[in-house]
């Protein structure tokens, strides 16, 4: 790999990375429907600026119904969720939770094409989910507010769902959506997930007491983290393997922590412990099987979030 795209690489899992405090620093003063809202428009903004000036191809219409499904799996329902999440538990928990991304898309993937279950790929799983709940445990244990345990748990539950919400959106793109140009496809489902966040945002609470980094964040969070780093991730895909892409699964749950650590959030040993053991079982799960566990076009975010 080119020095190049080892420093595309790195960047674009900081992008994603960061994206879960970001997701934080926004949910300050907009609801989760208007964070997931103005992700997904301010991002698919840049992607039509870049789909005009390169030219580049739309799906085809009969392919829609398939394409409001990835919208909403890999898009709408992710993205409120993370920022419905994240308001009860850390963005560095939430990045490390979001990582389990892609055991759900193995599960899935094993679930539909009836493939042969190895034991490396259970004991990937299991060593994943046990350093999830590493994780967990020192958020509760290092959490110094008076936050309840069923808003830890709310949160954890919801972050977990958006992630098998991604796992569900990828297993679509790769069975149903396969050959098209990825900008295109990048460019619409964004849109279409704006379309449908749109009433959802409007029907509830509407953003109170904006500030600037609330504001910055959620700019910052739609142009670069859904917007910028869909076009970084497609321009590594042209270039190098998607075996080497992938390598931005292990690092996410890193940088959470990192840029959690950077906003002085409560990280006591069992999160960087849990993060080892999370890394250790995906680096099981993916061992020469990166075919099946793609990375999916994330924000956390998604495919962060």
């Amino acid at each position: 790999m080119k020095s190049s795209h080892l420093l595309q690489l790195l960047l674009l899992s900081a992008v994603w990375g960061v994206s879960f405090l970001l997701i934080r620093i926004a949910g300050n003063a907009f609801p989760p429907p208007w964070v997931a809202l103005l992700r997904c428009s301010l991002g698919a903004l840049l992607l039509w600026c870049v789909l005009f000036l390169g030219r580049r191809a739309l799906p085809p219409r009969r392919l829609l119904p398939w394409l409001l499904l990835v919208a909403l799996f890999n898009n709408a329902i992710p993205f409120t969720f993370f920022a419905w999440g994240e308001r009860t538990i850390s963005s560095s928990t939430a990045a490390v939770v979001g990582a389990t991304m892609p055991i759900w898309t193995l599960l899935i993937t094993l679930a539909v094409q009836r493939s042969h279950v190895t034991w490396r790929m259970i004991l990937g799983v299991l060593i994943s989910f046990a350093g999830v709940v590493l994780v967990v445990i020192g958020h509760a244990e290092s959490d110094t507010t008076t936050q309840p345990r069923k808003g830890l748990v709310l949160g954890v539950v919801l972050v977990v769902n958006a992630s098998l919400a991604y796992g569900i959106a990828t297993v679509m793109i790769k069975t149903r959506l396969r050959g098209l140009d990825p900008i295109g496809l990048a460019t619409t489902q964004l849109t279409l997930a704006s379309v449908m966040l749109l009433p959802v945002a409007l029907a509830g609470p509407h953003p109170a007491g904006l500030h600037w980094p609330a504001i910055g964040a959620v700019a910052t969070l739609g142009l670069a983290g859904s917007g910028f780093a869909y076009l970084l991730y497609y321009n590594l895909l042209a270039h190098v393997s998607a075996t080497h892409v992938a390598a931005v699964t292990y690092l996410l749950p890193i940088w959470g922590l990192f840029w959690g650590w950077l906003a002085h959030e409560s990280i006591g040993w069992t999160a960087f412990a849990g993060v080892a053991v999370v890394v250790f079982g995906l680096v099981l799960l993916n061992w020469r099987r990166s075919a099946v566990v793609p990375l999916a076009p994330m924000q956390a975010g998604g495919r962060a979030s």
